[in-house]
């Protein structure tokens, strides 16, 4: 007899994740594949099947009951599209019915906390602050790309690095570490402006945020220059986590979600202002896809319980290769 069972799929801008989980909250089976932002990946709709038939093909018997689709690009100007592409990969595979599809910013607060409100700041390549109310966004603030805002993120950071290596090298800033660490990640040797220059204007604006740890590392190692790189960075995250929660911070849950906020410097300091200027002491997410299929238990009345062991002992399970 087949088990009752959901789906929760984190569709980013890199890679798209999927978990297929029985309604007691066991992971039972993963899928991943490429990037399936609706504006950003070359073809969302075949990400999101890989990723689905991988998890499918290795979850046993089960039926699924309900999905929700958590996917970068699905705010209220993508959501329609978000929604056409989801429904498309869906029906390709015979899944009966149609997933739930909601922003990627849900399903990270649902990732970190079982609460049916609450703020989330993620911070990764890009960065967002936003406050999440019965599985939608109330309001967010920035996200609003690497040209436009994405403050404090980590392409946001490794911009400032850059500038302040150019800067160093026509004697307008500070001398400054960064000058080697950041030549020797581009390939070019250090002092040749030009070079450096050209590294970077070659590279994709999102893998320019590669360079972020070089930052961090050089921050940690004392640079005033790094150091300031750094700290601004993290007064621009507070400042957006604080626009969007409203005055809400420590009354309700806060959740930090991203590369750039589970471990170093910028997540330190962070947590350390979350702590020190609200009283709120922020959760860390779990990976995306464990929040979507937290939203979809919820949707199908699963008990709080079964969200709680999702997101907080069924990670267990080797992340698919």
């Amino acid at each position: 007899m087949s088990e009752h069972a959901i789906i929760g799929v984190d569709a980013g801008g890199t890679s798209t994740r999927c978990v297929v989980a029985t309604l007691d909250g066991t992971v039972v089976s993963r899928g991943r594949a490429g990037g399936a932002n609706q504006f950003s990946s070359p073809d969302p709709a075949a990400s999101l099947r890989a990723a689905l038939g991988e998890a499918l093909d290795t979850a046993g018997d089960v039926r699924v009951v309900g999905a929700v689709f958590g996917m970068a690009g699905a705010s209220e100007a993508g959501h329609a599209r978000a929604v056409e592409t989801a429904v498309q990969a869906w029906s390709s595979l015979g899944l009966p019915g149609e997933p739930y599809v909601t922003d990627d910013i849900c399903a990270a607060f649902a990732a970190g906390s079982v609460a049916e409100q609450g703020a989330v700041l993620i911070a990764g390549t890009g960065a967002v602050a936003a406050y999440v109310r019965d599985g939608t966004v109330a309001w967010r603030c920035d996200g609003d790309g690497w040209l436009l805002g994405d403050e404090g993120s980590a392409v946001w950071i490794a911009l400032r690095g850059l500038r302040a290596v150019l800067a160093a090298l026509d004697g307008r800033g500070r001398s400054t570490a960064l000058r080697e660490r950041l030549a020797a990640a581009l390939e070019v040797a250090p002092g040749e402006r030009e070079g450096v220059i050209a590294a970077a204007y070659s590279r994709h604006p999102a893998d320019l945020g590669l360079l972020a740890p070089e930052v961090a590392a050089v921050a940690r190692e004392g640079d005033p220059v790094a150091r300031g790189i750094v700290a601004e960075a993290a007064e621009a995250l507070l400042a957006s986590l604080a626009v969007a929660a409203e005055g809400r911070l420590g009354t309700e849950p806060v959740v930090l979600a991203g590369s750039l906020l589970s471990e170093g410097p910028v997540a330190e300091a962070v947590r350390a202002g979350v702590r020190d200027r609200h009283g709120a002491v922020p959760l860390t997410a779990n990976e995306g896809a464990l929040g979507a299929a937290g939203l979809a238990l919820r949707r199908c009345g699963a008990p709080v319980e079964a969200h709680t062991v999702l997101v907080g002992g069924a990670s267990s399970l080797p992340e698919s290769r």
